[in-house]
């Protein structure tokens, strides 16, 4: 793996990118209609409490990673078992966004094009950064940052220039009440995008410090989490609660509806363009937290263990024949049973176990000190 040291501006900006990853590509929180950005906020307001939850178990003990975490603090075979279990799940969710990114490519530029071939490509070039480590990747982040913005923020002026954007939509307010506001929040929504982040406490040990650490990645999580909102609540302001709701791809269907005849009548493309880069920055972050667990477990050196791995996560994204099964089960079995296991239940026995540890030395310090008899 790379030597160099990421800023923590390369952190927060490889943070923000992840965040956004594939999250514009599903209408969130849709059975609740028009409250769906209600069902973002809540959402998001506990994916920052995971957020904080995180940090306080870096700033615990800055020195190991999310796996060295768990082999120190639960003992060896725990932690390699528990350790193993993260790699799973880390590779789960690489194939699943390897699907999303082969799905969109076909539907959108090369609908002739087999989608095996497609992914097989893809993965062959995110093996590639995946290669060079975390470190350039998130340097990589930096610089395509400034693309990713100025596309998102090229469609949203085009829609409301467009004059797309119907705000009675958004009426009438928690017309339902607030249970399927609750019932779509936690913990679909919870868990993806928001809980997400704990991949990040694979991450975190490799960035230069500073006093202001958890302040950036706060801060960062507020702005994302309010960017998401946003953009999940744009396909509902164009299409309609019922017709949003009932599209695969809501997002990508309103831009399809954006023209200026004679200067701009295929934005799609440029909408696919920055959903590639999410996705990738996305793929090859599980990717590379999955390849890292597993050198951490078998002690295999990083760089063989990459094509095993892409293998893995290339045959795992064909796990549903169908892509509308694919998303039913991401969103109705992973995200409620699978995801809240690594993302709040984990994490938590982690931290008690952290903080009973330190409790218990600190005790023990104090018992020897007590006990050491003065000298004259």
């Amino acid at each position: 793996m790379s030597k160099l040291t990421p800023k923590l501006s390369d952190l927060v900006v490889t943070f923000v990118l992840f965040e956004v990853g594939s999250t514009t590509l599903f209408l969130l929180g849709g059975k609740a209609k028009q409250d769906a950005w209600l069902v973002m906020l809540i959402g998001a307001i506990f994916g920052f409490m995971l957020v904080l939850l995180y940090l306080w178990i870096h700033r615990l003990d800055r020195s190991r990673d999310l796996f060295e975490l768990l082999f120190y603090y639960l003992e060896t075979l725990p932690g390699r078992i528990i350790g193993g279990l993260y790699v799973c799940y880390f590779l789960y969710e690489a194939s699943r966004n390897l699907r999303d990114l082969g799905e969109l490519t076909v539907l959108t530029l090369l609908n002739r094009t087999p989608i095996a071939f497609v992914m097989l490509v893809a993965i062959v070039v995110i093996s590639n950064t995946v290669r060079y480590g975390a470190e350039v990747l998130m340097q990589t982040c930096t610089a395509l940052f400034p693309i990713t913005v100025a596309g998102y923020a090229l469609l949203l002026s085009l829609i409301a220039a467009a004059g797309m954007i119907h705000m009675e939509n958004m009426l009438p307010i928690l017309e339902n009440g607030w249970k399927p506001v609750w019932d779509n929040a936690f913990p679909e929504v919870v868990s993806f995008p928001f809980g997400q982040t704990v991949l990040f406490l694979v991450l975190f040990k490799i960035t230069e410090h500073s006093s202001g650490f958890s302040k950036a990645i706060i801060w960062a999580y507020s702005i994302v989490s309010f960017v998401l909102i946003l953009l999940n609540q744009i396909s509902i302001l164009v299409l309609g609660p019922e017709l949003a709701s009932n599209f695969t791809l809501p997002l990508l269907e309103t831009v399809q509806l954006i023209r200026f005849p004679q200067i701009l009548e295929r934005m799609d493309a440029l909408f696919a363009l920055i959903l590639y880069l999410g996705l990738g920055i996305k793929i090859a972050a599980f990717f590379i937290a999955s390849v890292t667990g597993l050198h951490r477990i078998t002690t295999i050196k990083y760089k063989l263990l990459i094509i095993p791995a892409a293998a893995v996560i290339y045959a795992s994204s064909f796990l549903s024949p169908r892509y509308v099964e694919y998303v039913w089960a991401g969103l109705n079995l992973t995200v409620v049973w699978i995801s809240p296991v690594f993302q709040i239940i984990l994490p938590l026995m982690l931290l008690t176990v952290m903080l009973l540890r330190k409790e218990k030395r600190s005790q023990t310090s104090q018992s020897t000190g007590a006990e050491r008899p003065n000298r004259i």
